[in-house]
């Protein structure tokens, strides 16, 4: 189904949802009428009862019903597809029949990009309903820190740069809301709180401000400081990173717009060591890093060209990095699967088709949170 069509299946204030056409769009979620829940969380039952449930709260809210329609489409998408993961992260355990579904909003949002990705979906709009269901049930536990040991201002100062915390407040009551369970009323109550540290923080419905790019990035990589009073940067190199699937545009980009600048690349590390794709992957990467390396200590600017897809992917380039006190911009590229499967098939590459699309199962794409500055192109 194209975006057209999903487009005109978001239910406009005071009117209904029509579910059977929401199946026919997205046939996966068939399989959350099969997805049990722990009873203790969800005596709703199913995953597909509690979906519904929480798209008809939803819809009552006053966020939804005053949304501009763009933002209607990305709190209806994420009400929707917030549980899209829970079927293939299920376990139930043998020993006292406790059900889980660890993982399930990562899993949840790298689903959701694939299936909005195929149907044409605006990429601003699509990423800010992916971003919202990977943290739809932070606003339940913010307020009591994190286990990594982040505050509560910390967190949502954090995820005030990755999601409209107005949004994410909106999804999480409407799921707490949707569904049946001994503690409603006190997540609830850390819902609300979680909207009052955010207006505190001058961070309700828009990113908390800080001193600059620096403070930020240093700010959310762990650093002490405070947000308002600007952190001293140490120069070091102008570091351009890219992202985006194989074939996605990323030489022809940089041929048009960092012409002449040093390159690092696992594509020619393996060509240097006449290496075929996914062969020894090991050695590719200390090439690449040992280029890196000599470029940042002579402070050079230079281009780290990759697929960069995951979180963990981008961040074992930008921790060298930064370790090095690098400036970076994130520049991360995008084409149609159509596209990209017609440009692969014609490249001189070991990559195959079928091994590009299974890249997709980590696709999680760059945020501000990560690097001092972020583009994001349609090719």
């Amino acid at each position: 189904m194209n975006w057209s069509t999903i487009a005109g299946l978001v239910p406009a204030p005071g009117t209904a949802p029509d579910f059977a056409a929401w199946l026919a769009a997205f046939p996966v979620l068939e399989r959350a009428k099969t997805t049990v829940q722990d009873p203790r969380y969800h005596a709703e039952g199913d995953v597909w009862t509690h979906t519904q449930m929480v798209v008809q709260e939803l819809l009552a809210l006053p966020d939804y019903l005053q949304a501009s329609p763009h933002d209607r489409a990305v709190l209806f998408l994420a009400a929707l597809l917030h549980d899209v993961a829970k079927y293939r992260t299920t376990v139930i355990d043998p020993q006292t029949g406790a059900i889980g579904q660890p993982g399930h909003s990562r899993k949840g949002a790298v689903e959701a990009r694939v299936l909005l990705w195929d149907a044409g979906a605006p990429l601003d709009l699509r990423e800010a309903v992916c971003r919202l269901i990977a943290v739809h049930q932070l606003p339940f536990f913010a307020l009591a820190g994190s286990r990594s040991g982040k505050t509560p201002e910390r967190m949502v100062r954090e995820t005030s740069w990755q999601v409209n915390l107005v949004h994410l407040a909106a999804l999480a009551e409407a799921d707490m809301r949707g569904r049946v369970c001994m503690d409603q009323q006190a997540v609830l109550d850390n819902i609300e709180l979680f909207r009052e540290l955010a207006r505190e923080e001058g961070c309700y419905g828009s990113p908390r401000r800080f001193a600059d790019a620096h403070t930020r990035l240093s700010y959310f990589r762990g650093a002490d400081v405070h947000p308002d009073y600007a952190l001293f940067q140490e120069p070091g190199s102008r570091v351009t990173v890219m992202c985006g699937l194989p074939a996605s545009g990323k030489d022809t980009w940089l041929a048009q717009h960092r012409r002449g600048l040093p390159v690092v690349s696992f594509d020619d590390a393996r060509d240097a060591l006449d290496l075929k794709h996914g062969e020894n992957e090991g050695a590719a990467a200390h090439f690449a890093h040992d280029k890196a390396r000599e470029l940042l200590r002579k402070k050079a600017p230079f281009v780290w060209s990759a697929t960069h897809l995951s979180l963990q992917m981008r961040t074992r380039t930008l921790d060298l990095l930064y370790a090095y006190g690098a400036e970076v911009e994130l520049v991360y590229l995008e084409q149609s699967r159509a596209e990209l499967l017609r440009r692969n098939s014609r490249r001189d590459s070991t990559l195959s088709n079928k091994a590009l699309q299974s890249l997709l199962n980590r696709w999680e794409l760059p945020t501000e949170t990560e690097a001092h500055a972020l583009r994001m192109e349609l090719r």
